[in-house]
């Protein structure tokens, strides 16, 4: 009876990542008994994939390697180790998506490199090697000095809004394959339609590029960038494949179609584009940009909460955004702000924080100058008083003390713009400190920002004491 009891008891228990747990037994003989569970016989061909247990034995009826879960080998392969808790919950309907449109474009690139290869002369006996040697090596060079000259020229940028570029740079993808579709038939610009394909195409790797980047940082939770990375190329690969077997088989059919090839190649771009959207929109950032602040802060202002990242997810546009707000700019030279000892002395003027703010009142526009001191807290409350100031020029329910002002500046100019900003700025001492505590409350992460700063930095004598936020 007491050998029955004995083995009845649960000695320990183990499970891998955040599937079900086993419990193990002591047996009759004093070995490790682990509960078994019935396995298909796919299954049995998955284990083939897994990694053994450092320690384990191979084979073995209730080793710890039977106890692995079903298709543990596929997600070992395709998945980062330890999902889903390693990275973020948007991970798994973002890769769906993002595999349906790297699938759709797949099939619309081999659509376009057929063409460029007639275009070449494949299969032309009067086409002449030299001429398309000369067109291929054109062709790239315009797409290197393209590379650079655009990662010169918003690589700083694309962390900002990257959900916007990833966008613009499938669209503009799709916009360069079309090129390389219609190139054969414009035989005469054959040269130069292939090059401004090209151009749009290394504009593309640059801007997915960083922009893959920039998300795979946000969906790695465990400092496990290089592994969701790594990941994310082998299932890209696998949708690859996958196209090019299906490319294989449809090719042919539409080789002696031109019309077929153009409405299967539309057909697909629009799946392609409809994915993408998906696929960006799935996505749930957690830390402010200049669309997702001024949202928040809308809401804020009007309701006096503040919006939780999913819903100002949802809510942040997606088709615009790519291009610098005229109406705020941040990290702005001194020099470019003041000219004279008194404009200084009014800027600075009963402000204390690691920032000076210059308000155009006719223009709505803001130029704000960081002090050195100036942390990401102070960055952003810098950016919430551009935007509160933006408000005071547009309708919609404010606080009293905010409504006051917006009285005052849509009566007409008797206040000069150094005054509301000193005005706002006292406000803002009240306001911030709940707005900042709601933003954390509601799961952003304020100790970080993609705002789009630029480098200047400024100490001015004139200040009273700063603090740094």
């Amino acid at each position: 009876m007491a050998d029955a009891a004995g083995q009845e008891t649960t000695l320990c228990s183990e499970q891998f990542g955040s599937g079900e747990a086993r419990s193990c037994l002591a047996s009759a003989d004093g070995s490790l008994q682990w509960e078994e569970e019935d396995c298909p016989w796919w299954w049995r061909i998955s284990q083939a994939f897994t990694a053994k247990p450092e320690g384990g034995e191979e084979g073995g009826q209730g080793s710890p390697r039977a106890a692995l879960p079903p298709l543990s080998g596929l997600k070992a392969v395709f998945l980062p180790q330890g999902f889903p808790e390693s990275v973020s919950p948007d991970y798994l309907p973002y890769q769906q998506w993002d595999s349906v449109q790297a699938f759709a474009s797949s099939l619309c690139s081999a659509l376009a490199t057929h063409s460029v290869m007639l275009g070449l002369g494949v299969g032309n006996a009067e086409a002449s090697l030299a001429a398309a040697t000369a067109t291929w090596l054109v062709r790239d060079s315009t797409g290197m000095l393209g590379r650079i000259i655009f990662a010169w020229w918003k690589g700083s940028k694309l962390d900002c809004n990257a959900k916007q570029w990833r966008l613009f740079a499938d669209i503009l993808n799709d916009a360069a394959m079309l090129l390389e579709l219609v190139a054969p038939v414009l035989s005469v610009s054959f040269t130069m339609i292939v090059s401004i394909s090209n151009l749009a195409k290394c504009i593309v790797s640059v801007a997915g590029g960083a922009t893959r980047a920039a998300l795979t940082v946000h969906q790695a939770r465990r400092n496990n960038m290089a592994d969701v990375s790594a990941k994310d190329g082998s299932q890209e690969t696998l949708v690859n494949l996958a196209g090019l077997l299906v490319s294989l088989i449809m090719l042919p059919l539409m080789s002696n179609c031109p019309r077929l090839s153009l409405g299967c190649f539309f057909l697909l771009t629009a799946l392609h584009i409809y994915a993408n959207y998906r696929a960006v929109r799935t996505l749930v950032m957690e830390t402010l940009n200049e669309s997702r602040l001024r949202l928040v802060l809308k809401h804020f202002l009007q309701s006096g909460e503040v919006l939780d990242t999913t819903s100002a997810n949802q809510m942040e546009p997606l088709w615009t955004g790519i291009w610098p707000s005229p109406s705020l700019s941040l990290g702005v030279p001194l020099h470019c702000v003041v000219s004279s000892v008194s404009e200084l002395q009014q800027l600075v003027e009963g402000h204390q924080e690691p920032y000076l703010l210059c308000w155009n009142q006719s223009e709505n526009q803001v130029q704000v100058v960081l002090s050195q001191m100036a942390g990401p807290e102070a960055v952003l409350r810098a950016a919430t008083h551009g935007l509160l100031l933006g408000a005071l020029k547009k309708d919609g329910p404010l606080p009293r003390e905010l409504e006051e002002l917006r009285n005052q500046v849509q009566a007409g100019p008797e206040k000069d713009d150094w005054a509301i900003v000193r005005e706002t700025n006292q406000v803002l001492d009240k306001l911030f400190p709940r707005f900042l505590e709601g933003l954390q409350a509601a799961g952003w992460q304020t100790e970080k920002h993609q705002l789009e700063v630029d480098e200047w930095r400024a100490t001015w004598l004139l200040s009273p004491e700063k603090k740094t936020l």
